[in-house]
């Protein structure tokens, strides 16, 4: 049996830019991408704070350094620019794996810049 449990998350990320046509996903800073252990093309849970909006899609990265968050696709519809949201990837886990498991939680400012990383 395997337990699917919080692997990775982007805490309180604001979006930069949100584009309705492209193919869809989200464009992720590949800093914050490697701070938070997400991988790209790895599929997330991304949660409108400011919305209330939830929604899964699958990583791309962005130029390291950009602190860009973009939501790309149908998903802008959903999302706007300057939404703060919680960007969650997941793990499946053993029973005995899950028992020392912590997440890496990232958490950012209003710029997108970490200021505290478990």
């Amino acid at each position: 049996m395997y337990l699917k449990l919080l692997k990775s998350k982007l805490h309180r990320a604001r979006v930069t830019s949100a584009k309705v046509d492209y193919p869809g996903s989200i464009g992720i800073d590949s800093e914050l991408m490697a701070a938070a252990g997400i991988f790209s093309y790895e599929k997330v849970l991304v949660a409108d704070l400011t919305n209330g909006s939830r929604l899964e899609t699958y990583v791309v990265p962005e130029e390291a350094g950009s602190r860009e968050i973009e939501i790309l696709g149908a998903a802008a519809n959903l999302v706007e620019k300057g939404d703060i949201v919680i960007i969650m990837g997941f793990g499946l886990f053993t029973p005995e794996e899950a028992r020392d498991h912590k997440p890496k939680i990232v958490v950012l400012d209003e710029n997108n810049n970490i200021i505290k990383g478990e």
